[in-house]
């Protein structure tokens, strides 16, 4: 059993660090990019991730100047850990539209309804969501009333509605985290360790995936909607 939690201001720190370390450890999962481990990108894209998430977590406080919310999932025999989260952005101007940004469970709590309660609490709230995932996902969406809508780049757009809300979400601008110091400080590390021709190798197999991602979404959906 678990029991949920509405955030609207930051939550403790504890919260927030298995937060992050769920993000780091379900980056395959929770990212568009999708990069397996073997891939040795894959250091760079779990700190980026792990540090938008942490932004977002930060915008919690307001000070960001966008709306978020956060519904986490707790074990109910130990209410101090963290088995689920779900991070999502209310739209300004359409109080029943958000957009789930990321979400998560833990991989030994899986099956067991903690994302479908998740969804069902912010749904609660915000009827009209939409959100972004992998092709392999579509069916548990749909089965939480989400509807195939389009495609978004490696990822299936999905809404509870058959339109998009005309409001406006306000998201962070996280671009600059792929040119951070911090980025290049892993970047220039993993060079050293692996040489030159592995890390051009490894972005070549990185640009590959992202292609036959991108493809399979587009064949997924020009066969859902025709």
């Amino acid at each position: 059993m678990f029991s949920l939690t509405r955030y609207t201001t930051p939550c403790p720190e504890p919260i927030n660090s298995q937060i992050l370390q769920m993000v780091v450890d379900n980056l395959t999962d929770i990212s568009s990019v999708a990069l397996a481990p073997s891939n040795l990108l894959y250091n760079i894209y779990q700190y980026a991730i792990g540090f938008e998430v942490h932004l977002y977590l930060e915008a919690l406080s307001g000070a960001k100047g966008i709306a978020v919310e956060l519904i986490v999932a707790t074990d109910a025999q130990d209410p101090e850990k963290v088995i689920g989260f779900l991070l999502y952005l209310p739209v300004k101007d359409d109080p029943e539209a958000c957009g789930v940004a990321f979400m998560a469970v833990q991989a030994a709590c899986r099956r067991q309804g903690v994302a479908r309660s998740m969804m069902q609490d912010m749904l609660a709230r915000y009827p009209h969501a939409e959100l972004a995932c992998a092709v392999e996902k579509v069916p548990a969406f749909e089965a939480m009333g989400l509807q195939v809508r389009g495609a978004r780049g490696t990822q299936v757009l999905m809404n509870t509605r058959d339109y998009g809300t005309d409001g406006l979400m306000g998201v962070l601008d996280v671009a600059s985290i792929y040119s951070s110091l911090e980025v290049r400080q892993i970047h220039t590390y993993l060079l050293q360790k692996h040489g030159k021709r592995a890390m051009v190798d490894a972005e070549k197999q990185r640009d590959r995936h992202l292609d036959q991602l991108t493809r399979k979404v587009r064949l997924f959906v020009n066969e859902r909607l025709g």
